[in-house]
């Protein structure tokens, strides 16, 4: 076995180097220093801003304000419109006063305009109105025409006129119907007859008559 291992077999190594008294621990010692201070100096790339420029030898004086204060400040009390006082009540015969607006009335009794119909309430009646209006015109225009008399009878006559032609086409009618074109000819002349034939009824019964265009 090696001599150096079996020395540290009890209570560590035989010879210790023992600390010098001089190089005792110092107070931060251990702590990092700062790099040794050089002058700044402005690189390459960077520019450096322009020099203050001198003070001029004359400078600028501000001129003296030569208006009078007092004298305007008296004008303009004296143009002034007077204030008018607070609205107060007395309460007592030695004169207590108190403001007339914290005693409980309400404050819109003294707005202005106080009572008058508001704006948009007027703008909206007048719409309302227009609308109304726009209203009656609509069902003016589009209300049933009541048929004049002289109208009325040249409906009637053509009505009957075309009565006549479409019984005459109808006694043109052969005898002896034995084709389908000529059944069904036949079956539009007679519908058609008779609707002409209520039509015309309705026109004379009824006195008055109204026509709608819609």
């Amino acid at each position: 076995m090696d001599k150096s291992i079996s020395l540290y077999k009890t209570m560590g190594p035989a010879k210790v180097e023992v600390p010098s008294p001089q190089n005792f621990l110092r107070k931060h010692s251990k702590e990092k220093r700062l790099p040794q201070k050089k002058p700044f100096k402005y690189a390459d790339h960077e520019k450096r801003k322009p020099p203050i420029p001198p003070r001029p030898e004359n400078p600028l004086k501000r001129s003296p304000n030569k208006k009078n204060f007092i004298a305007s400040n008296a004008m303009e009390v004296m143009k002034a419109s007077p204030k008018k006082p607070p609205v107060c009540f007395v309460d007592s015969r030695k004169g207590d006063r108190h403001l007339l607006e914290t005693s409980g009335i309400p404050k819109f009794i003294n707005k202005k305009g106080y009572g008058e119909i508001p704006e948009y309430i007027v703008k909206i009646k007048e719409k309302k109105k227009e609308y109304e209006t726009y209203l009656k015109d609509q069902f003016y225009k589009a209300r049933p025409k009541q048929l004049h008399d002289e109208d009325r009878q040249r409906l009637l006559y053509g009505l009957k006129k075309n009565w006549e032609e479409l019984n005459r086409q109808y006694l043109c009618l052969p005898v002896l119907i034995d084709t389908n074109r000529v059944k069904q000819h036949k079956q539009r002349l007679e519908h058609a007859m008779d609707q002409l034939e209520k039509d015309i009824k309705k026109v004379e019964e009824e006195p008055v008559i109204y026509i709608d265009f819609h």
